[in-house]
């Protein structure tokens, strides 16, 4: 089956498509209603009157839009794809962002769309330093752009996208009271991927349990690893880390190589006719034993009957 994840090539990257604008709480839900009434609205002139924002902030709500997968673009314009119709249609499962497990989701497809936002991807499949500030940071994409996209790109725009990418994902600094205005402007901050460190100015992303992360995204990710690999059996290193610049479910998710077993073995268990764990010349593998559930029912599995797919 096809698979939504984006996987690097260096002929498609792009970066400073948001306008300079963070995702903010209520955009995608509010873009994709718009977009819903009015299959135009992102081309109209009504659509800032729409919208209640200006021109430049419109255009960051169809980016984002299009980043995490919830729209894709037409001959005729503008469409929902059919993650985005599942979760944000007015009878979806959660068009208003009230499951945090929603949160994952969006992290999981920003993350994993190289394409549209390259920076989010290789911040969470390539960069796997603990603690550092946004020039450490910067300096060690701008080198990754210099080395695979061949300077394509205008570092300064590159080294942008890093201070939108943590200002979505951590919110003010440690021990200090987070204001309400700080929440609606990074939704994603609540995952705590990104926290703010004890020392001045740095952040740090530590690989943890995640123990808030649904089994049902997890195992959403691990079957789009599947279709993407076009494989039955991965190692789960690779599921891990990845390999020559590929999407890993432990990396992005900041899963330790502990909990991202355990997290499967619970899959395994829920899922006992599609997923099993064979050990085979010492090495762990996952084996997905039918190609035919479509990734979206994993999802449809939680949403609809949330104490079954809840860890």
């Amino acid at each position: 089956m096809d698979s939504l994840l984006k996987p690097f090539t260096p002929k498609k990257a792009a970066f400073g498509r948001h306008e300079t604008f963070a995702l903010r709480y209520g955009w995608l839900t509010k873009g994709f209603q718009a977009l819903q009434v009015d299959p135009h609205i992102f081309n109209s002139d009504a659509s800032t009157v729409v919208l209640g924002v200006g021109k430049n902030m419109v255009n960051s709500i169809r980016y984002w839009l299009r980043a995490t997968q919830m729209i894709e673009a037409t001959e005729e314009g503008w469409q929902a794809t059919e993650l985005g119709q599942s979760i944000f249609a007015e009878e979806g499962w959660d068009p208003y962002l009230e499951d945090e497990a929603t949160l994952w989701l969006i992290h999981w497809m920003l993350a994993t769309n190289s394409e549209l936002a390259t920076a989010w991807y290789w911040f969470f499949n390539c960069f796997h330093k603990t603690e550092f500030n946004s020039e450490e940071a910067g300096n060690d994409l701008a080198r990754f752009v210099r080395e695979n996209l061949k300077g394509k790109h205008s570092e300064r725009t590159v080294r942008h996208d890093i201070n939108v990418l943590l200002k979505m994902y951590s919110q003010g600094k440690q021990g200090v009271k987070v204001e309400i205005e700080d929440i609606l402007d990074a939704p994603l901050a609540s995952l705590k991927l990104i926290t703010p460190s004890q020392h001045s100015h740095y952040f740090q992303c530590r690989n943890t349990a995640q123990d808030n992360l649904p089994l049902a995204i997890v195992a959403f990710a691990v079957n789009e690893i599947f279709n993407q690999r076009k494989l039955a059996i991965l190692p789960i290193s690779e599921l891990m880390y990845g390999e020559n610049l590929g999407i890993a479910v432990g990396s992005v998710f900041k899963l330790t190589e502990g909990e991202l077993l355990a997290k499967l073995e619970l899959i395994v268990g829920n899922y006992p006719d599609i997923f099993n764990i064979n050990e085979t010349a010492g090495i762990n593998q996952l084996y997905r034993q039918k190609e035919n559930k479509p990734s979206v029912s994993f999802l449809q599995d939680y949403y609809e009957n949330k104490d079954r797919a809840t860890s």
